[in-house]
């Protein structure tokens, strides 16, 4: 029912799920900048849709799936689910009338203050995305790692300090910036985040009081800007400051050492290890094949008996070799 090839294909239909290059057709997931390319033609989400052609373009031609609405390609009826991991964000259930493939793409059980929530349909093959497919990566309770953030936040804020949060541009920076708007924070972003703030605000989500950074702090406001690995991170006229990374990686006690900020919050769009392994048991597939993740996770799911693969033909050959 499908074929890898420098990427995952529907074989009936020479389909893309998240191909990295130019394909005449091909099935985007979400927006991040790992998951998209200049195809021909997208088939997307409505939000995906406006925050693909805000990243690469408006010229660009997409067919929208709305979610729980199937559609038909060739033999094959396709249907999209929300994923949870950020606002359009879908998972892709394929049929050919004889079985059934879910991909994933990036996606989180739990709850989310801006994206749709997961939604995990029946499939007898599962492609998986894995990213925490580590039993170390179990996160603490949601609402513990959003006091933790809060508190940070207040306490920097009471001391005269502007809180700075680093995220990702596209949905965990509108997560946080939720987030503390709904705790009676105001925030200031960077303007590439608040370019994209203004597309969910569009699109419906509401994210309280935020405005666009215009170069100099105001009291009592939060900031929000790019990842430190990015060349722009950097916002004139701050100076006394507490950086806080957002990323689900800092369970790992060095990830403020190696991201070069002063906190590390466990605040992820990813799914943990107990909600990947919560997934394969919702879905009841008959083979699972994982990505985007580290090799052992085949390991856990085969010693819970279930009949799992890497998706990539070379660490498949290392597997049964």
């Amino acid at each position: 029912m499908f074929y890898y090839d420098s990427g995952l294909f529907l074989t009936s239909a020479r389909f893309g799920l998240d191909v990295r290059r130019r394909l005449p057709r091909c099935f985007v997931s979400h927006a991040h900048a790992d998951h998209i390319a200049r195809h021909e033609l997208v088939y997307a989400t409505p939000a995906t849709a406006c925050l693909y052609r805000h990243r690469l373009g408006k010229h660009h031609r997409v067919e929208e799936m709305g979610y729980g609405r199937p559609i038909e390609l060739g033999e094959l009826r396709l249907t999209a689910y929300p994923a949870g991991h950020c606002l359009g964000s879908a998972m892709l259930l394929a049929e050919d009338g004889q079985q059934s493939l879910l991909y994933t793409g990036d996606f989180k059980l739990g709850p989310s203050a801006t994206a749709e929530p997961a939604e995990l349909p029946r499939a007898d093959i599962l492609v998986m995305e894995s990213t925490f497919g580590q039993p170390r990566y179990r996160l603490p309770p949601r609402e513990t790692i959003v006091a933790n953030l809060l508190e940070l936040v207040h306490d920097a804020l009471g001391q005269g300090i502007t809180p700075v949060i680093h995220a990702y541009p596209l949905g965990k920076s509108q997560e946080v910036t939720k987030l503390l708007t709904q705790a009676g924070v105001s925030v200031l972003q960077h303007d590439a985040i608040f370019e994209i703030s203004q597309i969910y605000e569009a699109q419906g989500v509401d994210l309280g009081d935020y405005a666009r950074y215009a170069g100099t702090p105001l009291a009592g406001h939060a900031v929000v800007t790019l990842p430190r690995s990015t060349h722009q991170f950097r916002l004139p006229g701050l100076r006394q400051t507490l950086s806080i990374a957002t990323t689900g990686w800092a369970i790992d006690p060095s990830t403020k050492y190696r991201l070069g900020v002063d906190h590390a919050i466990p605040l992820s769009d990813h799914a943990d290890f107990d909600e990947l392994i919560e997934s394969v048991r919702c879905v009841r597939p008959r083979e699972i094949y994982c990505t985007h993740g580290p090799a052992e996770f085949v390991d856990h799911l085969r010693d819970l008996g279930f009949n799992a693969f890497p998706l990539e033909p070379s660490r498949q050959r290392r597997l049964f070799s």
